[in-house]
């Protein structure tokens, strides 16, 4: 089995001088870095006193749920001579505060991509590679809630 590495600085850099003296004291900003890529600028999500011009940690994971599921969409497509030409995906999730037995947790997420295939590529097999991109998707096989996905794919005008 192959295993791969990852590795990444998350730099929080909200201390306004008195760090986490109270609740209210600090900001929730942070920056994810890597050598040789553009810095990520995260903070919390706005209900929980973040920044809400930065990524905030739910926002990145539904990002990677869905760009996991396009990246191994597009390779079966190319493979399996399907033709895509445009892809866009809107995805939603729904995160749940902590019930006093579990504490805050995404509840489900859906993938729903907009798809356009060249007239020649065969629209069932299209919509069979979603279902297979699933499968094989890294991320989607690392949560523990269920995704959806909900494709519309048309072939090109």
């Amino acid at each position: 089995m192959k295993e791969h590495h990852y590795a990444v600085t998350v730099n929080w850099i909200g201390n306004t001088g008195e760090g986490t003296a109270s609740y209210t004291a600090y900001q929730r900003d942070f920056n994810v870095e890597a050598p040789g890529k553009a810095p990520i600028l995260g903070s919390a999500d706005p209900a929980f006193r973040g920044n809400p011009e930065r990524w905030n940690p739910e926002d990145m994971l539904l990002a990677s749920i869905s760009a996991c599921h396009k990246l191994w969409y597009l390779h079966l497509c190319a493979v399996n001579n399907v033709n895509v030409l445009e892809y866009v995906d809107y995805p939603v999730g729904r995160l749940l505060e902590g019930d006093g037995q579990r504490k805050g947790h995404f509840k489900d997420a859906e993938l729903r991509p907009q798809v356009i295939i060249s007239s020649q590529s065969d629209l069932d097999l299209a919509r069979r590679l979603h279902d297979d991109a699933h499968h094989e998707c890294f991320i989607a096989n690392s949560v523990n809630f269920p995704i959806r996905c909900s494709a519309v794919i048309k072939h090109q005008d």
